[in-house]
């Protein structure tokens, strides 16, 4: 495995407690039944996090998506975010986590009376998981850099399947994976409905020209945290961003590329199409990344100083 959440396995992630609706489980006995819409139906929303010295990255922002996305689909989490923090804190209190750890937030519909698309026969309580696990990139993440293949599975806009809503239904994004895959790759890159480049199978896209860095609208890729704090610090520190539609022939020539998720921050691209970026990581992926980290550092002490 060498995509962009690639992570170094870990012993102690056999003995994780599993949080299963108020309960703290073994991780063999944390099973949802066949007739969970999220099993059957893929109809769920969920968020990824990261701990970080003792603080869970961005808190607020994701559970501002998670909620987003359970009202777009209509159903009611059961916890309120304070409810929700503290589910949280309680998984990580009994597994002694307190960094390295990427946490899997879950919440589908709930059982359903039947196996169906009808969210009529659900029966009115939704499923809440939460995984913690230690998990962090391999130390050459940050620098080895990803391949990436174009693929012919597109981003859709709203108006046909919304990226933009975190949910279970992750199809498109995996057959999207096994193309890249069998073209010899770490990872799709994949283009919207009109043909421009959108975004990566997991993670977001930035590729960066003549000391600019470019990337898709948005309108039709997730709506990563990572990607806006990204964004935001280019902003801030005078680095030029420009957010619109560009071909994939632009992502090729460029001088540098990374991605940017949860798990590992913004990861370096090596290639795209065959074609080697001109630098491995970049000097101004590297500096992202070191501005990154900080954000991270000042997330982290800040949650402590509350």
């Amino acid at each position: 495995m060498a995509g962009s959440q690639d992570y170094q396995a870990d012993p102690r992630n056999e003995t994780v407690k599993v949080y299963l609706n108020g309960d703290l489980v073994a991780r063999d006995k944390a099973m949802v039944s066949i007739f969970d819409s999220g099993f059957s139906m893929g109809d769920g929303v969920w968020e990824g996090l990261r701990l970080h010295k003792g603080a869970l990255m961005f808190l607020d922002e994701h559970l501002d998506r998670l909620f987003e996305g359970a009202r777009t689909l209509k159903f009611d989490i059961g916890l309120d975010r304070a409810g929700l923090k503290e589910a949280l804190r309680r998984t990580l209190e009994i597994n002694g986590m307190t960094d390295g750890v990427h946490v899997r937030l879950m919440v589908t519909r709930g059982l359903k009376a039947t196996v169906s698309q009808d969210p009529r026969n659900a029966l009115g309580a939704a499923t809440i998981a939460i995984v913690a696990e230690h998990k962090v990139p391999p130390a050459a993440a940050s620098s080895r850099g990803l391949r990436l293949a174009t693929v012919s599975v597109r981003c859709t806009p709203a108006s046909m399947f919304d990226m933009r809503l975190n949910t279970h239904s992750r199809l498109n994004l995996i057959t999207a994976l096994l193309e890249a895959i069998e073209l010899g790759a770490d990872e799709a890159l994949m283009l919207d409905a009109e043909g421009f480049v959108s975004s990566c199978n997991a993670t977001n896209f930035f590729f960066v020209r003549d000391g600019r860095v470019f990337t898709s609208t948005g309108a039709c890729c997730f709506n990563g945290i990572t990607r806006g704090n990204v964004i935001a610090l280019c902003r801030d520190n005078d680095i030029p961003i420009e957010l619109g539609d560009f071909p994939v022939e632009a992502a090729r020539e460029a001088d540098e590329a990374f991605v940017t998720g949860t798990t590992a921050g913004p990861q370096p691209v090596r290639e795209i199409d065959g074609r080697a970026m001109r630098s491995t990581p970049g000097p101004l992926t590297r500096r992202i990344q070191a501005l990154y980290g900080a954000l991270q550092d000042a997330e982290a002490a800040r949650v402590a100083a509350a």
